[in-house]
């Protein structure tokens, strides 16, 4: 019997991490619309190369958070384009990480005195 993951070991994900999980976590999709999805999820702030995103799909596969799915949109070319989808362990380690950053942002939100971040007052 295989034992069950410790994913409180595996957090806090990497950005690319965190957001290729979250790219995937509606539907599956092959590596350049997870590539453009990441990209705009994260405002322009994650943009993975196809060196990295492929790594991190091969990791991510390794880690059997993600898997290899069939293409929901077979196209008329010859080309075999790989989809990939996140498993039910993908979706805890996610939801996981999800709930540690809503954590880090509700003890700043705590910290805060009416929601104001230090240096950022309008000028006077």
């Amino acid at each position: 019997m295989k034992s069950q993951p410790d994913i409180q070991a595996n957090l806090p994900l990497s950005e690319a991490t965190y957001f290729i999980l979250l790219s995937l976590s509606l539907k599956s999709q092959h590596g350049y619309a997870i590539m453009k999805d990441v990209r705009s999820l994260s405002h322009n702030r994650v943009v993975l190369s196809t060196g990295t995103l492929y790594g991190a799909l091969k990791r991510l596969l390794e880690l059997e958070w993600i898997q290899r799915s069939d293409d929901p949109e077979p196209n008329h070319t010859n080309r075999k384009r790989n989809f990939y989808r996140l498993t039910d362990l993908g979706q805890r380690v996610l939801n996981a990480e999800i709930l540690r950053l809503d954590g880090l942002v509700a003890a700043a939100q705590d910290r805060l005195v009416d929601g104001n971040i230090p240096g950022t007052e309008a000028p006077v």
